[in-house]
């Protein structure tokens, strides 16, 4: 079994990896040449990250919107993604096996429920979230935990819970927390049991834990033979960033596409649109889909449909369907899984839970 951070390479898996549905990376990830939606994504945020730094006076009204969008939005997330690219060296480093004692047996509810929690403990925003989620499932997560953990998590860290409770009150904090492991557990469970009568695929990277495996036993012996040094980090951090790369592309393009629909779509028309009926709901869930936002941000606007809107029901469809339906969860899903069956689960069987609860809600508190 190799060390947590050695860098011993690990023998290749035994399972082969699933076949796309959908013939080939949707990026021609071939793993060779130059990444270019990577790249040319990655810049044109840096461009627009430093015009609004440097020259925001200056700039045509539109494209100062359009960069203080960019600006806005990486800083952030920044935060996110660098200890989402840790974790994910991090987890690239420990053996599978640690994953799967963590969470528990796939397709089990208990390892349903534990990666729920653990969606709704760690502090990070969506898009750290999101690179953790995605190393999950190819350390071995099942496709249920992996739904599970990511539906969980991203606006329910402690932090932003706290500023979600501080705009909202304390009561409908709880709610939403509630009805979002809820709806994280629900999901995982139908997922699991869709992969057991063949219906999705199963996660090739499936790992079996012998019986007498102790995993403190096993952090420990690990600990005592692993050299902590600067060279040990080096070495994670340059292990997340690599494995992160497929994931990133689609975050910065989420960016510069959020970024654009702010410069054309300002946030004072939810107030006036987003009302709690049935129309509200689902120009809600549209409005989620199409504008990216961060969890920092979407808590702000989350609130806003609470307070202003009257509509609680629009705030908790809000939160809850960017990660249903966010492009960006939906192209790593499809990158890491290569299965489309396996992507578009998630929003097929969230959305109808989100709508229905949303109505619950609105008709509870008007």
């Amino acid at each position: 079994m190799s060390s947590c951070c050695c860098s011993t390479p690990e023998p290749p898996e035994s399972t082969p990896p699933p076949e796309d549905e959908g013939g080939g990376s949707c990026c021609g990830g071939s793993g060779k040449g130059v990444d270019w939606l990577l790249w040319g994504s990655l810049i044109l945020c840096a461009l627009g990250y430093g015009l609004y730094l440097f020259t925001e006076d200056g700039l045509p009204d539109q494209l100062a919107h359009f960069t203080q969008g960019i600006f806005e939005l990486l800083n952030k997330m920044w935060w996110g993604l660098a200890l989402g690219i840790l974790a994910v060296g991090a987890l690239g480093k420990m053996p599978r096996e640690w994953v799967a004692a963590v969470l528990g047996r796939p397709g089990s509810i208990q390892g349903i429920f534990r990666a729920m929690s653990a969606g709704l403990i760690l502090d990070l925003c969506n898009h750290g979230i999101l690179l953790i989620a995605m190393k999950l499932y190819e350390r071995g997560a099942s496709l249920g935990q992996t739904l599970a953990f990511l539906i969980a998590s991203p606006w329910n860290s402690l932090s932003l819970t706290l500023i979600l409770a501080s705009l909202i009150g304390l009561k409908w904090t709880l709610v939403f927390v509630f009805l979002s492991a809820v709806v994280a557990v629900i999901t995982g469970v139908i997922v699991e049991q869709m992969v057991k009568r063949g219906m999705l695929p199963a996660n090739p990277h499936k790992v079996e834990l012998p019986k007498d495996f102790n995993l403190l036993n096993e952090v420990k012996k690990s600990s005592r033979a692993t050299k902590w040094n600067f060279a040990t980090l080096g070495a994670v951090i340059k292990n997340g960033i690599t494995e992160s790369g497929m994931i990133l592309r689609w975050i910065f393009l989420g960016t510069l596409m959020a970024a654009a629909v702010r410069a054309f779509i300002p946030q004072e028309i939810f107030g006036d649109w987003f009302g709690p009926t049935w129309t509200g709901v689902l120009l809600t869930l549209l409005a989620a889909t199409v504008i990216e936002v961060c969890s920092e941000g979407s808590s702000p606007i989350a609130a806003d449909l609470v307070t202003r809107a009257s509509a609680p029901g629009n705030g908790f469809a809000f939160l809850m369907a960017g990660a249903a339906t966010d492009y960006t969860e939906i192209m790593a899903l499809k990158e890491t899984t290569k299965s489309w069956k396996a992507t578009f689960i998630l929003p097929l069987l969230t959305l109808p839970q989100v709508v229905v609860i949303a109505w619950i809600i609105n008709a509870w508190a008007n």
